[in-house]
């Protein structure tokens, strides 16, 4: 799975994926959960979204930018910065050169495994502490289940389940066993 223990020059993560279908509540959870972890570290979120949308208003700056053909737009505004890539799951951004954290090492060809180990190693250089992914249920990451979902339709680990305790979920989360990004010996 990409867990180890000797040093990177990225910082280990906690991931946690929330799995159920939808409106069972996952999105809920993530808002219960993130505040409660951000008290004591960086927390960022990945949403798995399995339909087109539109996040950049057509005629703005930034859509002309991305429309130009920059593959990447960076916003920052007086209280946010943002991202746009025009990369997504259909034609993810590989991995930085020498990078592994194993989550594709079961199926090299997944390009939507592919789109989310890539956004967990730039949010590991960026130096999170947690990441709260809802969706990616083909990830081979610890899982909380949501709602009436089976768990042997999730890769992952089971870790709990969203009807369990918040401050149960919160340290188990707090102690999950982190995922390094390690620079593969022959990069």
């Amino acid at each position: 799975m990409g867990r180890h223990s000797s040093s990177t020059s990225n910082n280990p993560l906690r991931v946690v994926c929330l799995a159920g279908p939808s409106d069972s509540g996952k999105t809920t959870l993530v808002e219960k959960l993130v505040p409660r972890l951000t008290e004591h570290y960086r927390v960022a979120t990945v949403k798995s979204i399995h339909h087109d949308v539109e996040i950049d208003t057509p005629g703005a700056d930034t859509h002309r930018h991305r429309t130009a053909g920059a593959e990447t737009v960076v916003g920052i505004t007086p209280e946010l910065t943002f991202d746009i890539s025009t990369r997504g799951k259909q034609k993810p951004p590989e991995l930085p050169r020498g990078t592994d954290g194993g989550l594709v090492d079961s199926d090299p060809d997944d390009r939507e495994l592919q789109a989310l180990e890539s956004t967990l190693a730039r949010l590991s250089r960026r130096g999170y502490d947690i990441v709260v992914v809802e969706g990616f249920t083909d990830a081979p990451l610890p899982t909380i289940l949501v709602g009436d979902r089976e768990p042997d339709t999730v890769a992952g680990e089971i870790v709990g389940r969203g009807d369990d305790e918040l401050e149960e979920l919160v340290e188990t989360i707090q102690t999950l066993e982190e995922i390094a990004f390690e620079t593969r010996p022959d990069a």
